[in-house]
C-alpha cells in the first residue's frame, strides 16, 4: 500500500460515505428476540463477549444463554465525562422484545464470575422494571464511527434520562452511526443526530415510532421489518404497538408477503416486499478491506385483505 493509499484508508469513515450515498437502512435491525445487557466499564475489546476479559466458563454460560433464548449480548456502561467517578458495577438486564410481552428485568452480580449462576435462574434473581432502556452504540474499537457519532448522542440522552441511558457495544450497521436501540421493543434507529436524540426518546416514551430514523424492530425478520415500515409510512401509523405481524410467506424472485394487523378500522393488511442487492462503491465499515453489497427491500404492493372493513384508507402500490 502506498503512502497516499494508507492516508486515504486512515481518513475513510464509513458513516460519511453512507450518508453521501444515502444508503437505505430500513430492515437492517439485527435479529434478536431478547437482549442480554451486562455492565462493563471498559475498555471494550473488538468483540463484546470475547474481549470482555471473562473466564472461559463465563463466556460459555453467556453464549449458551443467548443461544437458548435468541438473545443478543451487549456490554453496557454509563456515559461519563472525564474526571467523573465510575458508577457502581455489576448490573445486568434481560430484555424480552416479544410483541405484546415486552419486559425489562434487572439484576446484579458481585463479579462476572457470578453470571453463570445468575443466568441459570434469571427470573429468580432479577426484578421487573417499567422503565425503558436507551442504548447508544459507542464501540470505538469495533468501528471509529460508532464512538465519534455515538458518544455525543449518549451524552445528550444521559442529561435528560440519566437512569435509562447506556453506551453499548456493537449493534450492527456501523455506517448508520449513531445507532440507538430503544428497549423493551427492540427498535433500532440509525443516523440519529445528537440534536434529535431527546425528541426521539420522548416520542418513544409516548408510544410512537420515529419513522425518520428507524431501521427496524429486532424481533422481526428483515422482510417483516421492511413490510411494517412501508405500512407505517403509507398508513401514517406511528404507534409502536400497531401493525403486528400476523404471518410471513416467502415467494419467488425475492418477494415476501407479510400479513399485518391493521387494527379494527382497517382489518388485516397484506404487504409484499422484494429483496434485491445493491453494490456499494466503497467498504461498508471503516475496517473493511473491500467494497460490498447492500440488501434492500422494495415495496411491491400494499392492500387490505378481502373482507376488510369498508372505507379502509389503503391503496395498492405497483412496483
Amino acid at each position: 500500500m502506498t503512502s497516499s493509499e494508507s492516508d486515504g484508508a486512515a481518513s475513510f469513515r464509513c458513516s460519511d460515505a453512507a450518508r453521501d450515498r444515502d444508503d437505505p437502512f430500513v430492515a437492517t435491525a439485527p435479529p434478536a428476540r431478547c437482549w442480554l445487557l451486562v455492565e462493563h466499564p471498559g475498555p471494550w475489546g473488538h468483540q463484546a463477549l470475547g474481549g470482555a476479559g471473562y473466564a472461559p466458563e463465563v463466556v460459555d454460560a453467556v453464549d449458551a444463554f443467548c443461544r437458548a433464548r435468541g438473545a443478543r449480548f451487549q456490554l453496557i456502561r454509563r456515559p461519563r465525562m472525564r474526571g467523573e467517578p465510575l458508577a457502581d458495577r455489576g448490573r445486568f438486564a434481560v430484555v424480552d422484545t416479544t410483541p405484546g410481552a415486552e419486559s425489562v428485568r434487572w439484576g446484579r452480580v458481585a463479579s462476572p464470575d457470578d453470571l453463570p449462576a445468575a443466568l441459570a435462574d434469571v427470573e429468580a434473581v432479577t426484578t421487573p422494571s417499567p422503565e425503558p432502556v436507551y442504548l447508544v452504540c459507542a464501540h470505538g474499537r469495533h468501528d471509529a464511527c460508532c464512538a465519534m457519532r455515538g458518544r455525543p448522542v449518549a451524552a445528550e440522552l444521559a442529561i435528560a434520562y440519566p437512569e435509562r441511558t447506556w453506551e453499548t457495544t456493537h449493534t450492527g450497521g456501523d455506517r448508520f452511526a449513531a445507532n440507538v436501540v430503544l428497549l423493551p421493543h427492540g427498535l433500532v434507529l440509525g443516523r440519529v443526530p445528537a440534536t434529535e436524540a431527546v425528541a426521539v426518546a420522548e416520542r418513544y416514551a409516548a408510544g410512537e415510532v420515529d419513522t425518520v430514523w428507524v431501521r427496524g424492530r429486532s424481533f422481526l425478520t428483515a422482510p417483516a421489518q421492511a413490510a411494517q415500515h412501508h405500512a407505517r409510512l403509507i398508513l401514517q401509523e406511528p404507534r409502536v404497538d400497531a401493525l403486528h405481524v400476523l404471518g410471513v410467506v416467502a415467494g419467488e424472485d425475492g418477494a415476501t408477503a407479510v400479513r399485518l394487523d391493521g387494527g379494527p378500522e382497517r382489518g388485516p393488511v397484506r404487504v409484499v416486499v422484494r429483496e434485491r442487492w445493491e453494490a456499494s462503491p466503497t467498504p461498508l465499515t471503516c475496517s473493511a478491506a473491500r467494497a460490498a453489497s447492500m440488501r434492500v427491500f422494495d415495496l411491491v404492493d400494499l392492500e387490505p385483505e378481502l373482507g376488510a372493513p369498508a372505507g379502509v384508507p389503503v391503496t395498492g402500490v405497483a412496483g
